[in-house]
């Protein structure tokens, strides 16, 4: 099941928070797929996640686990760093906290939740009901984040904006270079983490306390919820991890909030079932949420005749159908406020030129969310 390696780091590549990419020379090398040795150099990068095995420095020796770059897979491309066996990272010091993450695994990790019994923020997340109309962004893909943001930053710049990272991909928080990013520039005023998901500023057991305490505890105006980089799909109807959407859809109009479903779209994309409205978004939002979410249908007059308006046309009964509310946004300046973005937008290794809808229906969704804040 994983594919281990030696290796001695280089060089150390750069550093973000909880995070460390590093050059790493393994001492033997990568298996083709018949098991034999792979030719070639042995020089890989490699990803530690510091608040967990500590900060590799030149030098050090390192397991690995390398069993994506042995399959030659693009996500979760890095060799991870599991241990340095022999510089092991001192004891955390004492504190609360008794919420287990990545559960059982060897990474598993203990965090103080917002919800834990032993949390300062216990009371406040045990007597809320609700969040009171507050606009919950639900987008498929962790790319959507800046976009969203972007759009929202178009209308409301003041906005306080908190991220919900679900577990649906990348279990820690610091492998996003765009939360990063976003966190250093101002524009992602809070994280919060749940589910096996770990590393948000608040850490949360589902995601109901977490859009809980983005809004009681954060004070966010706008909430964004997301599964982390890295999403798994399949090609078959419901087996992709950006399925949970609807639940998280449901979860927000549970607790009273304004539940707002991003559009994943896609002009560029070679595989047809993503062309126009994603069958993600179609199959997520169109049979798994319950009736009564709001859809920010970009509408851009000058694309009105375009190939991918007129797919998106013929796909947004079968949402209309299912009870959610269409709601046509103007595009008009979307595109230029994505260029401001302080953070590489990137989707499915396409950027904003190469596939700009995919963002600008996402920039859409921001930009309803602020239309729907109170004054």
């Amino acid at each position: 099941m994983i594919h281990w390696r030696r290796a001695t780091v280089r060089s150390v590549l750069s550093d973000r928070p909880g995070a460390r990419e590093m050059e790493a020379e393994l001492h033997a090398p990568l298996p083709r797929p018949d098991g034999a040795p792979r030719d070639g150099a042995l020089i890989v990068r490699a990803l530690a996640y510091t608040d967990l095995v500590g900060a590799p420095e030149p030098g050090d020796a390192v397991l690995l686990n390398v069993s994506a770059l042995a399959r030659r897979l693009g996500t979760g491309g890095f060799a991870l760093v599991t241990a340095i066996p022999d510089r092991l990272p001192a004891d955390p010091a004492p504190g609360p906290g008794h919420l287990v993450k990545d559960r059982y695994s060897p990474l598993q990790t203990m965090v103080l939740g917002v919800d834990d019994q032993e949390s300062p923020h216990h009371t406040t997340l045990a007597e809320a009901a609700g969040i009171d109309g507050t606009p919950v962004v639900v987008a498929d893909l962790h790319s959507a984040l800046p976009a969203i943001i972007a759009g929202v930053r178009a209308e409301r710049p003041e906005a306080r904006i908190a991220y919900v990272m679900t577990d649906g991909a990348a279990l820690p928080l610091a492998f996003s270079q765009a939360v990063a990013g976003l966190k250093e520039a101002g524009w992602l005023h809070t994280t919060v983490t749940v589910g096996q998901a770990h590393g948000g500023d608040l850490e949360a057991v589902t995601v109901h306390t977490g859009l809980l305490a983005a809004v009681h505890v954060a004070q966010a105006d706008i909430v964004v919820v997301a599964q982390g980089p890295g999403n798994l799909g399949t090609g078959t109807p419901y087996g992709f991890s950006g399925l949970v959407v609807g639940d998280h859809l449901n979860a927000a109009a549970l607790l009273g909030a304004t539940p707002i479903a991003a559009l994943r779209m896609s002009e560029a994309d070679a595989r047809e079932r993503h062309l126009g409205i994603s069958h993600h978004t179609l199959t997520a939002v169109g049979r798994v949420a319950r009736p009564g979410c709001q859809i920010p249908v970009p509408r851009d007059p000058s694309a009105a005749e375009a190939p991918v308006t007129t797919a998106m046309d013929a796909q947004l009964p079968q949402l209309e159908t299912a009870g959610h509310a269409l709601v046509d946004v103007p595009t008009d300046g979307l595109l230029a406020a994505l260029r401001e973005s302080p953070v590489r937008l990137t989707t499915m290794g396409r950027g904003l030129d190469e596939d700009p809808v995919a963002f600008v229906a996402s920039a859409a969704a921001g930009r309803l969310a602020a239309g729907r804040l109170r004054s």
